[in-house]
């Protein structure tokens, strides 16, 4: 006799269960990619509407800017943490990627635009707006310089030249870092190779085989 199944299942097919168990996976995946949109658009929208015009000295922007250096680098090691870990890497240093490199830009962003509203419009050739200052890191960043917004006074050129090395810092943790945590990752995600036995080695022919 042929077991009977229950009315609720009668109607289900392999195909759909195989569905609402494969869209939860992608739904997963897509997790760490809604992350770093959602950070990066809280930062940017915080960069433009928070009240950065208050009266600092050169010596607490030196310091905010420090502190967020710091920072970046503290979530840069805990990225590659979760990386070496995650069951998917590649996708987590996509996720490292692209939310370190836009907190950066706002950052230096943040400074150069303090700075230029502490000094007025002696720091740099024209005066910075949060769009300009923004501006200004990204071509800083990207090495184009268009020569349209130039540091002047001393200090802001010292700043534009951290930037210069904290761009070359920040590519070469990327690019050894990251890449190094995806490997481990992978590795990790490899089953283990079943051990081999060990060789033994062969036997030349005894006194018995020689008499005989």
């Amino acid at each position: 006799m042929e077991a009977q199944q229950p009315e609720g299942d009668r109607g289900r097919s392999p195909e759909g269960d195989r569905g609402r168990r494969v869209e939860p996976r992608h739904v997963r995946l897509l997790l760490p990619l809604l992350r770093s949109a959602a950070v990066v658009t809280a930062a940017t929208v915080g960069y433009f509407l928070l009240p950065l015009d208050g009266n600092l000295d050169q010596q607490r922007t030196v310091t905010v800017l420090v502190l967020g250096l710091l920072g970046i680098g503290v979530l840069l090691a805990l990225q590659a943490i979760s990386i070496a870990r995650s069951p998917h890497p590649r996708l987590r240093a996509v996720e490292a990627l692209t939310t370190a490199v836009p907190l950066f830009l706002l950052l230096f962003s943040a400074t150069y635009f303090l700075y230029a509203q502490e000094q007025g419009g002696h720091s740099f050739s024209e005066p910075l707006s949060r769009n300009d200052s923004l501006y200004f890191t990204v071509t800083v960043f990207a090495t184009v310089g268009f020569g349209d917004i130039v540091p002047v006074s001393q200090t802001a050129r010292v700043l534009t030249t951290c930037q210069m090395v904290a761009d070359l810092v920040l590519v070469g943790l990327i690019a050894k870092v990251m890449v190094g945590a995806v490997r481990i990752g992978l590795q990790r995600r490899q089953p283990p190779s079943a051990p081999q036995p060990p060789e033994r080695p062969e036997r030349g022919p005894g006194p018995e085989g020689r008499n005989r």
